[in-house]
């Protein structure tokens, strides 16, 4: 079993950064791949990045290419997002989720664990 938690949501301004980490705990997550996603009121869950098992590889929705960044470390057991020049259409709850063995793509059933997810809101 794994248990994974979000942290570093909150509001900021339009241009701002913020960086949220996902911790894992129960077992390693080093050889799965792990995901990024969010959810705005009254909309579906949407793909943000994913990242491989070792950090090599990642992918991002066309919406936060050059914005957004995904790195994890697995020693530390944390993966992290990075978010640059935030907009208002990015304040959303953002859930980390553990792929099934190496996925890493952008579909919600690639992943077999959740957080329960941080708010991010972002103001003009």
């Amino acid at each position: 079993q794994v248990q994974l938690r979000e942290s570093g949501g909150g509001l900021v301004q339009a241009g701002d950064s913020l960086r949220l980490s996902c911790a894992t705990s129960g077992r390693t997550t080093s050889n799965n791949g792990m995901g990024w996603f969010r959810q705005a009121p009254g909309k579906t869950r949407d793909f943000v990045a994913g990242i491989s098992m070792r950090g090599l590889y990642s992918n991002y929705a066309d919406s936060v290419k050059g914005r957004f960044t995904i790195s994890r470390d697995n020693a530390q057991n944390t993966v992290y997002l990075q978010m640059n020049n935030l907009k208002p259409e990015d304040t959303a709850v953002y859930f980390c989720a553990a792929g099934r063995g190496a996925s890493f793509g952008a579909e919600p059933s690639q992943y077999n664990y959740w957080g329960r997810g941080t708010l991010v809101t972002v103001s003009s």
